[in-house]
């Protein structure tokens, strides 16, 4: 018995231990890296385990997925630098200008990012490998490092999507692993690994911050602000490694030594790489512009931003075929990015002192010498409050500062709206963002109106300035304004209701007020919005204005009111109660100018053919924005559902053999019968030029002639083979702002100016409508504001239709060749979106 409780003992002691012991990868999951893909929740559990065994090590959990998978991060190093993290903290932003005093503490701070992408699988993996090293005592070299650099890991920024692609390739894998890129398991189902739960690339969404994720993990950024940041990525299969320093073109504000120490970088993984003859590229494909990547947004905010990229992907799998016939391997991925994570911090720790003096350089001269032309950007107070709300809390978010100018003076400056310079005077409320501060280079890159371009050959988008994003009445100025820094806010009366009022009247002018009705829409509220202006009770309306009669829901009682006033509260909307329906000016409301809006049903159609993106972005519109029900239709039936059941089917961007004659014929007759059709982007090409739709390439035979008459010049004929890229950007608009020709009077219109300003990303052409309302067009070249248009692009955007309404016997076609929900991120055209849905054809 003695002996029996003695080997108790033992086994216990020896798993207490063993269990205090650090494991590495292979010790803890029970397989060797890259023989497997770990899952998620595995990948945390190591992370956790590093953390209790190792005191050097702290573990955080900073946010949750949509899915409810957790989003952790660590901190790995000396114990000293541990022990003190919230002083080396403090004084790094005291670097950064964030807060007063003069830093104490001289520590680099290196963030390191894994698996935005989440079939970009390999770095999630390696980030267990590097972290071990990390950790390790007895590795003499990381434990160097170390004593002067703070090293935060995330293993996962994207964790929904890793398991989305761990879980399809471990559930159709080859017991033995398979090359084979026709194999299964190289073969993604839609919507593939990618992007997140509602399918938004969170490489794109560093300076948006529209979804949870990247709201979350941007919290805790800005309160660390690293001096160097990596995002691991992978690219096609056939590509070797790609690391800094990256392509042209280089935005203007990066400066001399974020270029330099791309350079340093480089040469240190270039050391390492040629040691072992592995291939790799630099300067080509990812270039530094657009500002919300993983890359440019820390770049813009005095970090040394990095993109590092390993060929694979979700194609390799475990081991795939290349085109030279060589097997690239998940192990091979996994050891080059943690050769490349382990060099940065090297050489981040061996130039640790400049590191820290040029990061308190670059914010120094961002608020006292910041650059650029213009010095401040003023936002009228004229602005709806709503808009105001919108754009101060977005600023919030990135922690630039603003506030009102000290002094009421005219001055000069530029007009985003007219695009022209102008007198404006600069008076109380307005809000005036000074270039005097910390965050002024990622000002200018976000506020400029035009951006500087190098070279035209972009990964992105190449204008998104604010102003235009949410359509503000602003101006950017030469003149430095003195602006004492403040936080903005509106005042909201909430509304007083005495009796039972025979209407509520509310004003529908911004996003705000679509969430609103949708809102109230959906607690089975009726409502009305006028056609046409008018006034009551001395007050103007516009057209678009909703009218809620207590007529209208006299089957819901007390509830009416209880609805409308809470609503308002909770959105701070103004909803004006009124004793009658006769009108001042304009249409009474029993009106047949005043229309009922019917609650629709919605479908949205997802699955193969359509982009995963688009659909995404209309999804979170509906959940996530304006909180209204919808029903996801996949392409695999859809041919088989009776769309009868529901008023309104978007088809978002895509390409499409769907939409044949037959079932071409079948939508049209649905729309004829009530239906609201809307196309997005690249699914008007399945509609264009087909019987019984009215969308045409061309207006007229004499344009379609001046169109396809392509004969080459000369020059064309003998232009060099070097300069096939370059020449194709021709024809070619990644992603820029032009002003359009906006019908107000028209629903699809209501809320807005007689403009909007739309991000345009294609250089596909449509002409007007003859027989149906063209609400959105561009009239000519000039409606161009800020971005790249190749010239041959730009000359054949002439009488362009943009949006368009067709109506269809009881029914409506919407035509959007422009896509208004790009990203989730252009505030602005939100609303028109809104109203394809609920004001077109009531």
């Amino acid at each position: 018995m003695k002996r029996f409780a003695l080997s108790l003992f033992l086994v216990f002691l020896f798993s207490i231990t063993h269990a205090q012991q650090l494991q590495s990868p292979t010790e803890f999951l029970g397989y060797e890296l890259g023989d497997n893909f770990t899952r998620h929740h595995r990948i945390v559990e190591y992370f956790q385990h590093v953390a209790d065994v190792k005191s050097n090590v702290k573990f955080h959990q900073y946010g949750w997925t949509y899915e409810r998978r957790p989003l952790v991060s660590v901190l790995v190093s000396s114990q000293a630098n541990i022990d003190n993290w919230d002083q080396i903290r403090e004084d790094n932003l005291r670097r950064a200008g964030q807060l007063e005093g003069t830093p104490e503490t001289n520590v680099a701070i290196v963030w390191l990012s894994y698996n935005v992408h989440g079939n970009e699988s390999v770095s999630s993996e390696a980030t267990m490998q590097t972290l071990w090293e990390l950790a390790d005592p007895n590795n003499s070299r990381t434990q160097a490092w170390l004593e002067n650099t703070v090293v935060i890991m995330d293993p996962c920024i994207n964790p929904d999507g890793r398991d989305r692609y761990a879980n399809f390739f471990n559930q159709y894998k080859n017991k033995t692993t398979n090359p084979d890129l026709n194999s299964l398991e190289h073969n993604e189902p839609w919507p593939g690994g990618r992007a997140n739960h509602y399918l938004f690339d969170l490489n794109r969404d560093w300076a948006w911050q529209t979804q949870q994720e990247s709201q979350q993990r941007m919290r805790l950024y800005n309160i660390v602000l690293p001096h160097v940041h990596v995002d691991f990525h992978e690219q096609g299969i056939n590509n070797p490694y790609y690391f800094a320093p990256a392509a042209q073109p280089y935005h203007e504000v990066i400066t001399p030594w974020q270029r330099e120490f791309q350079d340093m970088i480089g040469r240190n993984h270039a050391k390492y790489f040629d040691e072992n003859n592995w291939l790799y590229f630099t300067k080509e494909v990812f270039d530094l512009l657009y500002p919300s990547y993983g890359d440019t947004y820390p770049t813009y905010n005095g970090a040394i931003g990095m993109t590092y990229e390993k060929g694979g992907s979700g194609r390799a799998g475990l081991g795939g075929l290349m085109n030279n016939g060589d097997t690239v391997t998940l192990k091979d991925r996994i050891l080059h990015h943690h050769t490349t994570g382990l060099s940065t911090v090297e050489i981040t720790s061996q130039n640790a002192p400049r590191v820290l003096q040029e990061f308190t350089t670059y914010h120094n001269n961002a608020k006292n010498n910041p650059p650029g032309t213009y010095k401040s950007f003023i936002i009228k107070s004229d602005n709806h409050p709503d808009k105001m709300r919108a754009v101060t809390e977005w600023l919030d978010s990135q922690g630039i500062q603003y506030g009102s100018s000290k002094t009421s003076k005219p001055i000069r400056g530029f007009s985003y709206r007219s695009g022209n310079q102008g007198n404006v005077s600069v008076g109380t409320g307005d809000i005036v963002v000074s270039m005097y501060q910390p965050k002024s280079n990622l000002v200018k890159v976000l506020f400029e109106p035009k951006t500087r371009l190098v070279d035209s050959l972009t990964y992105d988008i190449t204008a998104w300035a604010i102003p235009y994003n949410y359509d503000l009445n602003a101006y950017a100025t030469t003149e430095r304004l003195n602006v004492t820094v403040s936080k903005y806010s509106a005042d909201f009366t909430p509304m007083t209701v005495s009796g039972k009022p025979y209407a509520y009247v509310a004003p529908y002018q911004t996003f705000n007020d679509l969430k609103w009705m949708s809102q109230v829409l959906a607690k089975g509220v009726k409502a009305r919005a006028a056609e046409k202006p008018f006034s009551l009770n001395g007050k103007s309306y516009a057209a678009g204005t909703l009218v809620f009669l207590r007529w209208d829901n006299e089957h819901i009682g007390d509830k009416f009111d209880n609805v409308i006033k809470a609503a308002s509260d909770q959105f701070q909307k103004a909803v004006d109660p009124v004793t009658t329906g006769w009108v001042d000016q304009g249409k009474d409301f029993g009106s047949g100018f005043v229309n009922v809006i019917k609650t629709p049903s919605v479908a949205l159609l997802s699955g193969p053919q359509t982009s995963s993106l688009s659909f995404g972005e209309i999804w979170h519109f509906f959940e996530q924005q304006i909180d209204y029900p919808l029903a996801v239709l996949h392409t695999d039936y859809v041919k088989n559902v009776d769309l009868s059941e529901y008023d309104v089917f978007i088809v978002p961007n895509g390409f499409y053999r769907l939409f044949d004659d037959n079932y071409r014929n079948e939508i049209r007759d649905w729309v004829r019968a009530g239906g609201r059709l809307i196309l997005v982007e690249n699914a008007l090409r399945a509609f264009v030029d087909k019987d019984g739709f009215g969308l045409s390439r061309y207006l007229d035979d004499k344009e379609k002639k001046a169109a396809q008459d392509g004969t080459p010049t000369e020059e064309d004929l003998l232009q060099r083979y070097e300069d096939r890229n370059r020449n194709g950007v021709t024809n070619f608009i990644p992603g820029a702002i032009f002003k359009l020709q906006l019908d107000n009077s028209h629903p699809l219109g209501f809320g807005y100016p007689n403009h909007y300003f739309s991000i345009k990303r294609g250089s596909a052409k449509y002409a007007y409508l003859k027989n149906g309302w063209n609400v959105g067009v561009i009239r000519d070249k000039s409606a161009l504001q800020s971005g790249f248009v190749g010239h041959e692009a730009l000359d054949n955007m002439n009488k362009n239709l943009v949006f368009g309404v067709e109506s269809m016997g009881s029914g409506e076609v919407v035509y959007m060749a422009d896509n208004p929900l790009f990203r989730a991120f252009w505030y602005s055209g939100k609303m028109i979106f809104g109203n394809a849905v609920f004001m077109v054809g009531q």
